[in-house]
This record gives structure tokens, sequence and C-alpha cells, in this order.
């Protein structure tokens, strides 16, 4: 009993303190700079969909040939093959259901009618050992020189992982039924990684998880592993024959320090992304993990390093007695040549084949498969961390490596469970160790909400293909345009693929790739420091835009302002007079996400508000509120003056010169009655001039005029956002409208 509560007391100290970390460590990502809705995104022609026309998208796989421009989708009795262009246009599809006879079968075997996965045996190549039986079951595979390299569970009942190795000649797999080498193994990813020039000792790595008993014998803890076998692998000559002579496996760390030197682990590995280089010798290894406690989730994102994988399979093999001892290194003699070595003439050439190799390496290779170091992340830490509790679910990852004006980055495009991909960067300091997460942009690239399953990334075509169950979106990578025309506006994004060419935000290049003039270009994706980068280059406030807002004593009135980035800190203003000084919030006056509400109006309030941002020290102004105040009393008294004008029932006429009200803050209901006055009665409100004090009666009829046509309208229809020239879908928006955030522009 002191046992359990000593754990229970641990595992609650130990998720506070995660929980606190993870603030700490994503301070800055919570929010999104720029949130885009599914709607935005077809509005900024950024997105395209396919939704299958009717067939079932569910289960999916896709696969990327640039070759040939297409993506090619497995879905559901279904192969589709789409455009790389535009996934929604010139489609074609192989219709591949089952027989009678097939489903018929599975259902006596106790399978699902809706999880069945059949092949023509006749017509192909049987899919017995190529795929699994379940089509939700993990698997992952990799073809090289004509061979596929496959991961999977290859009975029926999913009680033997396998990793295969299948062409028309040769056949290898692990051990069945041999725990020391997999243990309910679940397949994420695979990759043929080589060594060296010599293609005889190229390696194929597996990622996957398994469970393993702990030292106490009691509880079966989930670890990542990843796997190395030899691509030339031909198996033994007497023993291990078909079998693997090179399998050797490893552990992947993926923790936060804790206190008391105890880690937090993330070992449920749930994606794995392999950022190629340009030898493809030395790939970059991106996983996505998440803790596996039912308590408390949390997400991570760590980087390995080639070098410290192989570090890890050079290095001593763990040893134990029996599964409930401790692994130690193992410390004896290790035989000739070393066990999980390739038959290739780096190793020495004295073996022509694994056929060849002593029955003592063998036995070795078969009795250790396990490596005593673990793999280590980059900078032994995260580069992101999700920890807040109730956060969404992340389900996949990929990679694009950028070239900035101020060195490389690592773009992250990770998918949710609610149709959304996070584009974040994540940026090392190396004075102080520590690492900082920008979330760049939130987009919604799917109408309803659903898992995202598969995630493709095109660096030459610049494109994203995102897969669901309920369609195959494509999502251009950037938009540099939407962050505004003006250097700061662009600076502050600190988006790697966008730089100010003088003009605008535009996409950057590096020098040598694009003609155009270097001379202008500001960009700072590192620091975002606009103040030092656009010193000269600031926003006017002289020309910010301005506002005029109508108020009612004692009425509720909100002075909108909403920045474009999400991120940026809103200061209010109060300026009457000479006299300038900030709004604080209290118990009337709330500051919210929207602008500053006022629950109950004072005449004292009137005056200019003005509305202002700070990131990253750099202090704009957005907005100028000219708040007027009306006496509620003379209110009331214009509005018994029209009431009390009989016979005039029809409504006050709409010109169409007229454009929109800049901003009413009240309701045109709460100034008239529900019978609206006649054409000669509107002379009434031009009682106005005594309550604004105003000696211009026009601009007081005009504003009416606005308030009432407005009203109007707003019964007619219901309001949509038209982005700028009247069209649907333009590209214009993020120009004329550089004061809005996208993801508001339906609640202006």
């Amino acid at each position: 009993m002191m046992a359990e509560c000593v754990q229970t007391v641990y595992l609650t100290l130990m998720l506070l303190y995660l929980v606190l970390l993870g603030t700490t460590h994503t301070a800055q990502s919570i929010y999104p700079r720029i949130r885009l809705s599914h709607q935005e995104l077809w509005q900024l022609n950024r997105t395209w969909v396919f939704q299958g026309h009717g067939a079932s998208l569910q289960p999916q796989t896709m696969l990327l040939d640039e070759g040939h421009e297409r993506l090619y989708v497995g879905a559901r009795n279904t192969l589709f093959s789409l455009s790389l262009d535009r996934v929604n246009t010139h489609h074609r599809e192989i219709q591949w259901a089952s027989t009678e006879a097939q489903i018929e079968e599975c259902l006596m075997k106790g399978r699902e009618k809706g999880r069945l996965f059949a092949v023509e045996e006749d017509s192909i190549t049987s899919g017995r050992g190529r795929c699994p039986y379940d089509p939700n079951s993990p698997c992952t595979s990799t073809l090289s020189r004509g061979e596929l390299y496959i991961g999977l569970y290859t009975d029926y009942w999913e009680n033997d992982g396998a990793l295969c190795r299948l062409n028309n000649q040769t056949y290898a797999r692990t051990e069945r039924d041999d725990r020391q080498q997999l243990n309910e193994p679940k397949f994420v990813g695979s990759a043929v990684i080589p060594d060296n020039d010599d293609r005889d000792d190229d390696k194929v790595y597996f990622f996957f998880t398994e469970r393993e008993m702990d030292a106490e014998g009691v509880n079966k803890a989930v670890y990542t592993r990843v796997g190395r076998v030899c691509a030339n692998d031909q198996g033994g000559q007497r023993m291990l024959v078909n079998r693997w002579s090179s399998f050797l496996k490893t552990r992947l760390i993926c923790s936060v320090a804790g206190p008391n030197g105890i880690d937090t682990h993330f070992d449920e590995l749930e994606d794995v992304f392999v950022l190629k280089n340009k030898d493809g010798k030395n790939p970059e290894i991106f996983g996505l993990f998440s803790t596996t406690s039912a308590v408390f989730k949390g997400y991570a994102v760590c980087v390995y390093h080639m070098d410290d994988i192989r570090a890890a399979f050079n290095g001593p093999f763990a040893y134990r007695e029996r599964p409930e001892h401790h692994w130690t290194p193992y410390e004896d003699r290790v035989p000739y040549p070393r066990p999980g070595s390739c038959a290739s003439k780096v190793n020495g050439g004295g073996f022509s084949s694994s056929k060849e190799f002593p029955d003592e390496v063998l036995r070795f290779v078969r009795s250790h498969p396990v490596m005593y170091r673990p793999v280590l992340p980059q900078h032994r830490r995260p580069v992101l961390l999700q920890t807040e509790p109730g956060r969404r679910k992340l389900t996949q990852i990929a990679v694009d490596r950028v070239q900035a004006q101020d060195g490389h980055y690592h773009v992250l495009y990770i998918g949710t469970d609610d149709s959304v991909v996070l584009k974040v960067i994540t940026i090392y300091n190396k004075d102080t160790d520590t690492m900082e997460e920008v979330l760049l942009e939130e987009l919604q690239v799917f109408k309803v909400s659903a898992p995202i399953r598969e995630i493709i990334i095109s660096p030459k075509r610049q494109q994203l293909y995102v897969g669901s169950e309920v369609g195959v979106a494509q999502v251009r990578l950037h938009q540099c345009d939407l962050y505004g025309s003006e250097c700061a506006d662009c600076c502050l994004a600190r988006d790697p693929y966008c730089a100010w060419d003088g003009l605008t935000c535009s996409r950057y290049y590096p020098a040598g790739v694009y003609t155009k003039s270097r001379r202008f270009r500001r960009q700072d994706v590192r620091h975002g420091n606009a103040v030092q980068l656009c010193n000269g280059l600031q926003i006017d406030d002289e020309g910010s835009e301005e506002r005029l807002v109508y108020s009612v004593e004692s009425n509720s009135t909100l002075l909108e302002c909403v920045p474009r980035s999400l991120q940026a800190k809103v200061l209010w203003f109060f300026q009457k007079g000479d006299e300038k000084h900030e709004v604080r919030g209290d118990e009337r006056v709330i500051m919210t996400s929207h602008g500053l509400l006022f629950l109950h109006v004072r005449s004292s309030d009137a005056g200019v508000y003005v509305c202002q941002t700070v990131e990253h020290g750099y202090v704009n102004t957005l907005l100028r509120i000219t708040l007027h105040v009306l006496r509620g009393d003379r209110v009331q008294s214009a509005i018994h003056r029209a009431n009390d004008d009989e016979g005039e029932k029809a409504a006050a006429p709409c010109h169409s010169s007229i454009g929109p009200p800049p901003g009413p803050s009240i309701s045109p209901r709460a100034l008239v009655p529900s019978s609206v006055p006649g054409r000669h009665s509107r002379l009434w409100y031009k009682e106005f001039l005594q309550l604004i004090g105003y000696g211009d009666a026009q601009r007081v009829e005009e504003y009416c005029e606005r308030v009432w046509c407005t009203d109007k309208k707003r019964k007619k229809t219901k309001r949509r956002y038209v982005p700028p020239g009247g069209e649907k879908r333009g590209k214009g928006r993020g120009e004329e409208n550089s004061n809005r955030a996208p993801r508001h522009t339906l609640d202006t």
C-alpha cells in the first residue's frame, strides 16, 4: 500500500511538472500567428480538395510520383490517380472490389465486412506477406532496387509480427515467435539509408514500437525502437535459413528532464519522417511521439542524426540472463565479422554473401539482437512539446528544409485529429541552451473534422498533400502576401519562405536562384526584429485607419480592433486633448480578443481611443476610434417625437450611393421604434445636432441613413465574406485588408 501511494503521488507530481514545463516551453506557440479556416483557404486559392466522388476514402494510403506528376491514393475498393497540379481535376480510378465469395469467406472467419482486403491471385502477385489482412493493421514498407522491405503482421489473427524482404528470387524475415526480436510490434516507418558508396553495405531501417517486460517482470512498458538489417542479407546456409542474419535493434529516447534526475518519456511513436539530404547518407529523422499514460496525453517531436544512430549500432551489445533482469553491456568476446555487419567490400571483402558467415556469428546475432546504448535526440530534448491538457491530438508529421537569409530552418507540418495542419518552426538558442517554437500558421484543410492520416510534402512543387477519410487536400506551403505589404509585417511573420522585397512580402529566394535585386530584401526568422531591420520603414501612425463610433449613456459598446497576428499584444490608449494614457480593464471596461468592451458607457468615456499592437518590441498603431457618447434623455426625447408623428409609415429610403457604416456600436433599433418614421419625419433625427454638438446636419443625416440601410440589408441577406473585387476566389485580400486577422473576417 505504501509503495502504491508513493507511486501515485510521484505520478501526480510528474504530470504537474510536465504541464508547467510544457507551458514554459511552448509559451510562444500556444496561439498561431495566423489562423485560416477551410473557407478562407479556399477563398485565397490556397487549397484544393478531392473527395472521392462518392467512394469511401477509408482506409487510405498515398504515394507521390513526381516523375509522372501523379498522386496515387489507395482507398476502400478503389485506386485513385490524382493530378499533382490540382488534385480535384483530371483524376483516374480503378475499381477493385472483393467478390461475394471472398466477402462470405471473411465473414465466416470472423472478420468485419467493412474491414476486408482481398487480391485477385490469378491476375496479380499474391498479397500474402506483402500487405496485412486487416487494412487498419499497422504496416510499413519501402521499395529499393526492385525489392520490397515490409513490416507487418503476416497471419490472419495478427499474432506474427515480422520484418520481411520479398522479391522474385529470395525471401527473408525475422524469426517466428521470437519475443526477443519483436514483441507485439506496431510498425510506423521504414527507409533504405546507405552508409557509404558501397551499395552492398546499404542498410534498411525500421521504426516501430513494442512492449517489453520491466526489470521487475510486472509491467509491459512500451518502447520505441529503430531496427536495422542489411539490404543484401541472404540469411544463413545451415542456420537462420531465410531469416535475417543481421537484424539488430535499439531504443529511441524522446524525453524531458524532470526533477531529481528522473526523465519523463514520450514512448509511443505516432509517426516518423525521414528528411533526406543531397547524398542520401545522412538524413535527419523526425519522430512524433506521445505519452503512454491513460491519465495525461502529451506530444513531442524529437530529431535524430544518423551519426548517433550508427554509433549506437556500432556500440556494445546488450545482455541479460533472464527477462526479469536488467540489461547490461556484453563484455565477452564478440565474433568476427561483427554481428549485424553486411557482406561488403567495406567490411573487408572476405565474404561475398551472408551465407558464408560462420555459425558462431549467426548464433550470436540471434541471441543478442538488442544494443545496449539508446539513441538520444538532437540537443538531448524535444524540439517541440505539447503538454496542455485537452489539446488536440497530433497524428502525422512532414518536414521541409528551407534556406533563409540567416540560415537553414526546418518547417514542420503536423497533422491533428480535427482536420488541422500546424505549420511550425523551431529555433535552438545555443547561448541559453533553450528551444523556441514558433507556430506560424494553423490551417483547417478540411471542412468537417476528421483525423489526418497522411501528409506528403513536395518541396519541388511547394505543395502539401493531406489525406483523411473525408478527402485528399492539396495546400500551398506558403502565401507571403497574406502577411501584408509593409516591411514590419513581413519581418514579424518569421516565415523562412518569405521576405520583404522593398514593395511587399514575397517569396524568398537564395542568392543565385533568382535574379531580382537583393538590395531591399528584409528577413529575420531567428529574432523577428522589425524595429532594427525596418528602421525608417515603419508604418506611419498618421496613416492608420480612423473610425467614428456612437454610443448612448448606460448602453454597452464594443470598440472593435483585431490584429492580423494572434501573437501580438493589443494595447489601448485614451486620448483627450493632449493627454494620453493606457486603458486598464476593470469591472466596467473589459479588454477582449475582439476589442475594448464597455459594459456601461459614461459621458466621460467620450474621446479618441488608439489601438496599438506590440510584437517583438515593434509598436504599430492599427486604429484610431473617436467615441461619441449621446445623452440618454435627449435620445429618448427624439424617439418620442418620432412616435408622435402620425400617418407616416413608409420606410426611410436607402440610397445606393451611401456605403457601409463606419462601424456603429449600437443597433438602430435602440434609436427608433419598430415602425420606422416616414420620409418627412426623418427631420427628427437632426436633433443629433444638439446631442453630439455638431454643426453639420448633413453628416448626421447620412450616418443615420447608413445605420437604417445596413440594418435592412442584414435582415434580407446573411453576411458573408467576399474578397476585394467581388470575386469569390482572389489573391488581393491580404493587401487590402491588412489590419484584419483572416480568422475574424466573418466576425466584423
